[in-house]
């Protein structure tokens, strides 16, 4: 199967080319730059611009059976800051994405969204993925809207799709400046010998998932041949005071972080229930968080 990853140099996308090619497909990869810790691998055909360029993108889609999305040009914390640009740069981008791939006739996409964002302040203490759509910040608010768009396209033009709600990715080649994630931001500070701030009181609990775990799912659904939404994360509920926790124990020294004021687009609890997704591709996370922890601050001391 010919199998084209939007994102395919980033933390995600990196992990996923990966597995594709572990699997027999063949791979080629649409990005912005190329991969920061790696060397380009020889079985990878790599083309370079960003998704709004239409004619590069249209080049890297042909002959593709398999489209993967993972790009984003915000995360949760940034995108409040410019709404208008969200959504010039993500939603309106994939639904031309979506046009190239109905005027080439490329019937399949698997699409990363956010299980960390769509459903906005949980009220179950356990989200499914029926839980009503409520996000509380531009990030979460366009990817719903990017669901609905892959929707659409399903029912008129019989594009398939599959989005996967991701809970919050972790492991080697993740950005660590502030950015990409809290764990691999924290384990950057250590590296660094900074202080580690958190926002709030650190019970902020979050699902937090290895991303070889991520990726196996991923490359599963290269074969699914159904539309549908799944969730995607460890299914286990983490402070960020047990996060400092196992990171007191890989640094083998305490850790006492500095708290900053609560930010408001912050959800203050959010665990995924994954039990579609495990019965569905007969999957299941495999990592438990001290051991992703400790694989990540392995590789990060490596680099």
């Amino acid at each position: 199967m010919h199998v084209l990853v939007i994102g395919g140099n980033g933390f995600i996308g990196s992990h996923l080319v990966d597995a594709l090619l572990a699997s027999g497909h063949k791979v080629r990869v649409f990005d912005r730059v190329m991969e920061k810790y790696r060397t380009p691998l020889n079985d990878v055909e790599y083309y370079l611009g960003n998704v709004g360029e239409t004619a590069v993108l249209s080049e890297a889609l042909e002959g593709i059976d398999v489209v993967y999305h993972l790009v984003s040009t915000t995360v949760p914390a940034t995108s409040n800051r410019d709404p208008v640009a969200d959504i010039e740069s993500n939603l309106i981008n994939t639904v031309k994405l979506l046009q190239l791939m109905q005027q080439q006739g490329i019937k399949r996409i698997i699409f990363l969204s956010s299980g960390g964002t769509v459903y906005g302040i949980p009220t179950t203490p356990v989200v499914s993925e029926d839980h009503a759509l409520r996000p509380i910040c531009s990030y979460g608010i366009v990817k719903v809207a990017i669901e609905n768009y892959l929707h659409m396209f399903h029912q008129l033009y019989g594009i398939d799709y599959l989005c996967l709600r991701v809970s919050n990715p972790y492991g080697p080649r993740q950005g660590h400046l502030g950015v990409q994630g809290v764990i691999g931001t924290f384990l950057g500070k250590i590296k660094e010998g900074s202080e580690i701030q958190i926002w709030g009181d650190g019970s902020i609990i979050r699902d937090y998932i290895y991303v070889t775990d991520l990726t196996s799912l991923c490359a599963k659904a290269a074969n699914f041949s159904k539309s549908g939404t799944f969730n995607v994360g460890s299914g286990v509920g983490t402070s960020l005071l047990d996060v400092v926790q196992v990171l007191s124990e890989l640094n083998q020294a305490a850790i006492t972080p500095q708290y900053l004021p609560q930010r408001s687009y912050d959800v203050p609890k959010i665990v995924l229930n994954i039990e579609r997704a495990k019965d569905a591709f007969g999957w299941s996370p495999s990592v438990n968080l001290s051991q992703g922890m400790g694989m990540t601050w392995r590789w990060l001391q490596s680099v």
